[in-house]
């Protein structure tokens, strides 16, 4: 699949390099083209000098073929405004930016804009919110069998019990990430808009629950 990346820091170099190395084309977007050296030399993706939130620079990097897009570059307002084209303009379903400040993080995950404020911020969680689940695991219990992963759910379940969720699929809630605090729900929770659901599921049994917590949730008795 191609990702396109903007911001060629140490975060940005580190997710480009971690996504070829998994076997998917990269674009990363840097207006210093001198910031390209931190990907090495045996990066063998797309080097695009530019401004990671206009659209020509974008389309160079091929934002309209992208799977997902991540903004992480220095700037808040620059990537919030880049997340926002790559998503509203472009149409990229899987789009995470990069926040420095906690407080605005907030407003624009209740905009459904996944975003991570620098306190916390790590390339791996970056890779759980662009990868296809079965590829970015949080954790995996010693037999292998069983593991700890962030699944994406319909808007559809919004307003609907997690619990629900738990009956559907067969799976477990372990946490709920909200407004970008850990949460452990309980049996009334209802799953709200920008949560990210984080299930224990049986390793082969990953696409089944992807796939039911994409579709419609069943009725509710």
């Amino acid at each position: 699949m191609h990702f396109v990346i903007m911001g060629c820091g140490r975060v940005g170099a580190s997710l480009a390099r971690s996504l070829e190395r998994i076997g998917h084309d990269v674009a990363v977007v840097d207006q210093d083209p001198a910031a390209f050296r931190r990907l090495g030399s045996e990066f063998n993706g797309r080097r695009v000098a530019g401004v990671g939130f206009d659209r020509d620079t974008l389309e160079q990097a091929g934002i309209r073929e992208a799977y997902a897009f991540a903004a992480v570059s220095s700037g808040d307002n620059s990537n919030i405004l880049a997340a926002r084209v790559a998503r509203e303009t472009f149409g990229v379903e899987h789009v995470v930016a990069r926040i420095y400040d906690p407080d605005r993080a907030q407003v624009y995950q209740r905009l459904g804009i996944p975003t991570v404020a620098t306190v916390r911020w790590t390339a791996d969680q970056v890779l759980r919110r662009l990868l296809p689940q079965g590829e970015a695991t949080e954790m995996t219990d010693a037999s292998g069998k069983l593991v700890v992963s962030e699944i994406q759910v319909s808007p559809a379940w919004v307003g609907h019990r997690l619990t629900a969720m738990e009956e559907a699929t067969g799976a477990r809630v372990a946490y709920v990430t909200r407004l970008g605090e850990g949460i452990l729900p309980g049996p009334e929770t209802v799953h709200q808009e920008g949560d990210l659901v984080h299930l224990v599921i049986r390793r082969e049994s990953i696409p089944d629950v992807e796939r039911i917590l994409d579709g419609q949730p069943p009725q509710e008795v």
